[in-house]
Protein backbone atom coordinates (compact mmCIF):
# COMPACT_ATOMS: atom_id res chain seq x y z
CA UNK A 1 0.00 0.00 0.00
CA UNK A 2 2.81 2.38 0.79
CA UNK A 3 4.33 2.24 -2.86
CA UNK A 4 0.93 3.28 -4.16
CA UNK A 5 0.35 6.03 -2.27
CA UNK A 6 3.44 7.32 -2.95
CA UNK A 7 2.94 7.13 -6.72
CA UNK A 8 -0.34 8.35 -6.12
CA UNK A 9 1.38 11.13 -4.71
CA UNK A 10 3.72 11.73 -7.16
CA UNK A 11 1.32 11.94 -10.64
CA UNK A 12 0.11 14.31 -8.36
CA UNK A 13 2.48 16.80 -7.90
CA UNK A 14 3.41 15.61 -12.05
CA UNK A 15 -0.11 16.74 -12.82
CA UNK A 16 0.02 20.07 -10.64
CA UNK A 17 3.79 20.61 -12.22
CA UNK A 18 2.26 20.04 -15.95
CA UNK A 19 -0.76 21.92 -15.30
CA UNK A 20 1.07 25.41 -14.00
CA UNK A 21 3.59 24.52 -16.70
CA UNK A 22 0.87 24.97 -19.46
CA UNK A 23 -0.52 27.59 -17.38
CA UNK A 24 2.57 30.17 -17.65
CA UNK A 25 2.90 28.96 -21.07
CA UNK A 26 -0.55 30.23 -22.28
CA UNK A 27 0.40 33.58 -20.47
CA UNK A 28 3.97 33.64 -22.21
CA UNK A 29 1.36 33.09 -25.78
CA UNK A 30 -0.83 35.81 -24.27
CA UNK A 31 1.71 38.62 -23.64
CA UNK A 32 3.19 37.80 -27.40
CA UNK A 33 0.20 38.05 -29.22
CA UNK A 34 -0.48 41.31 -27.37
CA UNK A 35 2.82 42.27 -27.94
CA UNK A 36 2.60 42.14 -32.12
CA UNK A 37 -0.55 43.45 -31.95
CA UNK A 38 0.60 46.77 -30.55
CA UNK A 39 3.48 46.46 -32.97
CA UNK A 40 1.22 46.18 -35.73
CA UNK A 41 -0.78 49.11 -34.35
CA UNK A 42 2.14 51.13 -34.08
CA UNK A 43 3.06 50.18 -37.48
CA UNK A 44 -0.23 51.33 -38.90
CA UNK A 45 0.40 54.74 -37.39
CA UNK A 46 3.85 55.44 -39.31
CA UNK A 47 2.19 54.08 -42.18
CA UNK A 48 -0.87 56.19 -42.10
CA UNK A 49 1.64 59.71 -40.81
CA UNK A 50 3.68 59.06 -43.50
CA UNK A 51 1.04 59.31 -46.32
CA UNK A 52 -0.45 62.67 -44.49
CA UNK A 53 2.59 64.18 -44.90
CA UNK A 54 2.50 64.62 -48.68
CA UNK A 55 3.38 63.44 -51.70
CA UNK A 56 7.10 63.36 -51.50
CA UNK A 57 8.30 60.84 -53.83
CA UNK A 58 11.08 58.62 -52.43
CA UNK A 59 14.21 57.17 -54.60
CA UNK A 60 14.03 53.09 -54.80
CA UNK A 61 16.68 51.34 -52.67
CA UNK A 62 19.82 51.06 -54.03
CA UNK A 63 19.54 53.63 -56.82
CA UNK A 64 21.57 56.54 -57.26
CA UNK A 65 19.69 59.51 -58.57
CA UNK A 66 21.13 62.99 -59.73
CA UNK A 67 19.92 66.29 -59.48
CA UNK A 68 18.73 67.29 -63.19
CA UNK A 69 18.54 71.14 -61.65
CA UNK A 70 22.44 71.18 -61.75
Amino acid sequence: MNDITRLQDEIKELKEYVEAAFADYNDINEDTRMQLELINQAIAELQAKDKQAGGKTRNPIGFISYNKEK
